[in-house]
């Protein structure tokens, strides 16, 4: 069980300068995020994109400011929980709580801060029949570690940034073999990563399929082979060790909305720090519902 003073659930910026603002106090935190990485929408789904509304900087890309709070947190040495959802929360006899996540990893502190956001984010699946029957069987939908594809043969199949930057990342030195599925010939991704993928294509280290999508996955307790529909030339099998959907994440509040949580402002707005109807856990920032 992992102890500690505060534990955060949720790792966005909200979240993370919760960490600065307990240090200053000598209050130690642990956060909790579903995603594998600290940063929340601000990594996952935008990165690269400017944003304009944190004080004194008049523009500033989102992994910018992720990269900063990071730095800025170091001195108090936050610990995290990443890639599990925080599924389930007991209070104890000595008024501390007990909060679990899906994965069984079990954390108790006395203090609870919610700092969700919109929710975690939940993979957008594809609608193959038996996707969820080779699910952490060969097909993973979050790159927790790239070392865990090194030497395997993998798909990937998306057209957005996410989908662009894991293929030119596992086809440099990673994986035995990267293919790339996009349904159309052209991607939603950053032109400079779309140039990167056309390069790699071209020297034969990314198979790009484009006009095409995976329609079935084969195998016996794991994954072996997918079924890709391609516009001209029809239905094909490739034998593959993983297929990695990236369509983007969805914001689900998810177990939390089941926890008998009051988190809404009042008439008047209320504060951006508010206790909830359980003394000692915490709404924090975005997931705080209210008027405006």
């Amino acid at each position: 069980m992992i102890e500690t003073d505060i534990i955060i659930i949720g790792a966005g910026p909200c979240g993370l300068f919760t960490v600065f603002e307990a240090g200053l106090l000598k209050l130690k935190c642990h956060l909790i995020d579903a995603l594998p990485q600290p940063g929340g929408q601000c990594v996952e789904i935008y990165p690269k994109k400017p944003i304009y509304d944190i004080p004194a900087f008049p523009e500033i890309l989102a992994g910018d400011l992720v990269d900063n709070l990071m730095k800025q947190i170091s001195p108090f040495k936050p610990t995290f929980t990443l890639g599990e959802r925080a599924e389930t929360i007991e209070k104890t006899e000595d008024n501390k709580f007990i909060v679990t996540t899906n994965r069984g990893t079990t954390h108790i502190a006395p203090v609870v801060a919610i700092a969700g956001g919109l929710g975690s984010f939940e993979p957008r699946k594809f609608p193959i029949p038996n996707l969820s029957d080779f699910e952490d069987k060969g097909v993973e939908y979050i790159i927790k570690d790239p070392e865990f594809y090194r030497g395997k043969d993998v798909i990937i199949s998306g057209g957005g940034d996410s989908a662009l930057d894991w293929a030119i990342f596992l086809a440099e030195g990673v994986a035995k073999s990267v293919g790339l599925v996009h349904r159309r010939q052209t991607f939603r991704g950053h032109l400079d990563s779309v140039q990167k993928v056309m390069d790699l294509a071209q020297k034969g280290k990314i198979k790009l399929i484009t006009d095409a999508e995976v329609t079935g996955l084969e195998g016996d307790q794991k994954l072996e082979s997918i079924i890709i529909k391609h516009k001209t030339e029809g239905e094909y099998k490739v034998i593959i060790d993983f297929f990695i959907p990236l369509f983007g994440l969805s914001p689900k509040l998810g177990p939390i909305a089941d926890w008998g949580l009051e988190i809404e402002k009042d008439a008047n707005g209320g504060t951006d720090l508010t206790e909830t109807n359980i003394p000692g856990v915490y709404a924090i920032g975005d997931v705080i519902a209210g008027p405006n």
